[in-house]
């Protein structure tokens, strides 16, 4: 699920596109970013979809064998248990599942070849022969090969990966999230009784992550420049256009928190946007933006503007 740092770097990629836009309407922007993230959960029904039309192959792959001109007894009876897998029948009888393929219009059939490709690779894996060779499974069990499918089939296929970076164009980032909801669903999925088995969900708490998401994005726009002349004061030395525009960005998120979201502890902010530059900005900008902020938090506790609550908070 999305966490706080995912959150931040939902809003910095937001961010940056406003910046980047000739629009300045900040509403439209912010259904951009609330899509955004929507997007992530989208990616995840996909995903799920996929993994239940690999599953659901079985038997498009039992028929063309049966239909072969001279099929071989294996053939004309091709082992297709993998078909009353508990976590893809349980899956396929989930409401809030099949509300969300019907939704987001999840239908694989612009790469006929996809469900076909993976097919095969399961097929031709000795953890395949083994799920197939047992006689007591359980919904245990069953989510094992289905974790295979996902893991060592889905996410190790190139023809896969092509297919998802195409359609979703924050893949490489979210790849990760996806891969936390997908964990979460085979946890969620518990029970023999399908009406008791739930997907994922985004976030842990989608009313707070909301507020805290649209608050900090909000805040960002509107103490802009405000926030940017506190970082051009601290860096006078450098040529503006020599600083990355994520650097900056980053800083002025930081500022916010420092200085509006007071249940925040201070080396959290700094710390989690220092892992985030690590990632989405320069080789140097981990240092750079530490030393600022340094230089800016100082400033702003002594004008008394850092004020945290909560949580055993007071002042960090």
């Amino acid at each position: 699920m999305l966490n706080r740092r995912h959150l931040r770097v939902k809003v910095l990629q937001s961010l940056y596109a406003y910046h980047q836009s000739d629009s300045r309407d900040i509403k439209h922007h912010e259904k951009q970013l609330l899509s955004s993230i929507d997007q992530v959960f989208e990616m995840y029904i996909w995903m799920l979809t996929l993994i239940s039309n690999v599953v659901n192959y079985a038997s498009i792959d039992a028929e063309e064998r049966a239909n072969k001109h001279l099929p071989t007894k294996e053939d004309l009876n091709a082992n297709t248990k993998i078909l009353t897998n508990r976590f893809i029948v349980s899956l396929s009888q989930n409401q809030e599942y099949l509300a969300a393929v019907k939704k987001y219009k999840v239908d694989f059939s612009f790469d006929p070849e996809l469900d076909k490709s993976l097919f095969i690779t399961l097929k031709n894996s000795p953890e395949y022969a083994e799920y197939l060779a047992k006689t007591d499974d359980t919904i245990s069990t069953d989510k094992d090969i289905i974790k295979f499918i996902f893991k060592k089939v889905i996410l190790k296929s190139s023809l896969a990966e092509q297919v998802f970076e195409d359609k979703f164009i924050y893949w490489p980032v979210d790849r990760e999230v996806l891969q936390a909801l997908i964990a979460k669903t085979f946890k969620n999925f518990a029970s023999e009784n399908p009406a008791e088995n739930q997907l994922a969900e985004i976030s842990g708490n989608w009313a707070d992550d909301r507020e805290f998401v649209l608050n900090l994005y909000a805040q960002t726009i509107r103490y802009d420049s405000q926030y940017q002349q506190l970082i051009a004061e601290k860096t006078q030395n450098w040529e503006p256009d020599r600083i990355a525009m994520m650097d900056t960005l980053l800083m002025k998120m930081a500022i916010v928190e420092f200085i509006n979201f007071t249940s925040i502890p201070v080396k959290v902010t700094i710390n989690e946007y220092l892992e985030i530059s690590k990632e989405f900005s320069t080789p140097k900008s981990n240092s750079f933006i530490n030393g600022i902020l340094d230089k800016i938090l100082a400033e702003l506790k002594a004008e008394n503007k850092v004020k945290k609550i909560g949580r055993g908070l007071i002042e960090e």
